[in-house]
């Protein structure tokens, strides 16, 4: 039996979310070399690897200088900074990303899906590129578990993709909003694996 198309989604590993940055998370670091060690030791099953990123310049209300951490935030990943590179940890998974869907100019934009790349002067949403490819499945790993991540993996499941999330290769805010993204993939029919 041959297994469908399979992709690796990598959401928002980037220096402000890890340990120094901006709105750094708890263990960032560590799973950016998890990642790599992943995408060493099975990248090859994957039919596509993909990243997504935050990529603010004037994302309104998502940035404060007073944030509530539940709809407002620090300034991170502004286009251009350090902050929003990909973290070194991460390199070597990094060589073998096809695409980067930028995600939230002018918005908050949690979940890859409202990311694009630009191809042939064309901007391509994450879910059409994956299409275009005859990507079945997806792995999502990355940060934030209850974020980004989330809303990543939820928004494929709502697409129509099979889709697992390597909760080993990811690191979340809090433990109990964590607690409710597990939830929630359950909820969803997401794969925790």
């Amino acid at each position: 039996m041959t297994r469908a198309p399979r992709a690796l989604i990598i959401v928002d590993v980037q220096n402000d979310f890890c340990e120094g940055g901006s709105l750094a998370v708890a263990g960032g670091a560590e799973v950016a070399r998890r990642i790599s060690e992943h995408v060493v030791a099975h990248g090859g099953e994957y039919a596509a690897i993909v990243a997504t990123a935050d990529w603010h310049d004037d994302p309104g209300a998502h940035f404060s200088d007073t944030p509530d951490f539940v709809l407002s935030w620090p300034p991170h990943c502004r286009v251009g900074s350090d902050g929003a590179l990909f973290h070194p940890n991460a390199e070597r998974a990094f060589e073998e990303v096809e695409a980067i869907f930028r995600k939230g100019h002018h918005s908050a934009a949690y979940s890859g899906f409202e990311g694009v790349t630009v191809e042939a002067d064309h901007r391509v949403p994450l879910a059409d590129w994956l299409r275009d490819r005859a990507i079945e499945e997806v792995d999502v790993v990355g940060i934030a578990t209850d974020y980004c991540v989330r809303a990543t993996a939820l928004d494929a499941a709502e697409e129509g993709f099979e889709t697992r999330v390597l909760v080993d290769l990811t690191a979340g805010v809090a433990p109990e909003t964590t607690r409710q993204a597990l939830a929630d993939f359950a909820d969803a029919g997401v794969a925790v694996a």
